[in-house]
């Protein structure tokens, strides 16, 4: 059953030339429990097309199709989602507070899933109501 949906840090985190013990023993220990959102994947897709050619896009590439598009769940932003970000989004810029507007995507297809966002960035995300988060790296 899906429970968690990750941001892209902790999805690029085993691309790292040192990846954080914790996460990478969390993301094999919760492996059947996982997702992304369309954002996240989009996030990843952008900075890889960016790179120029070497082995190291070869790698994220390889990444990208053989570990995350063949193996997880990827959400997408929706009319649900949107609903609940419009909402969102309005009562926190009327705060006076303004929230990326891919963070706010990714904020929504979790609680519209009703799942937990692991992130590292948990202030990028303290601000949404009914936005469960959890930090790995921690």
């Amino acid at each position: 059953m899906v429970r968690f949906l990750l941001d892209t840090n902790v999805l690029s985190e085993p691309l790292r030339p040192q990846p954080n013990p914790t996460v990478m023993q969390r993301l094999i220990d919760q492996s059947e429990a996982l997702s992304t959102a369309a954002v996240v994947y989009h996030e990843m897709l952008f900075g890889y097309r960016r790179l120029p050619e070497s082995s190291k896009r070869q790698a994220i590439g390889a990444y990208l199709q053989e570990e995350v598009e063949a193996k997880l769940l990827i959400l997408p932003y929706n009319a649900e989602a949107a609903n609940w970000h419009a909402a969102e989004r309005a009562r926190l810029v009327g705060m006076g507070r303004t929230p990326s507007f891919a963070d706010g995507q990714i904020a929504a297809i979790t609680v519209v899933n009703d799942l937990i966002l692991v992130t590292n960035n948990i202030s990028d995300y303290a601000d949404f109501q009914n936005l469960q988060l959890q930090n790995w790296f921690i």
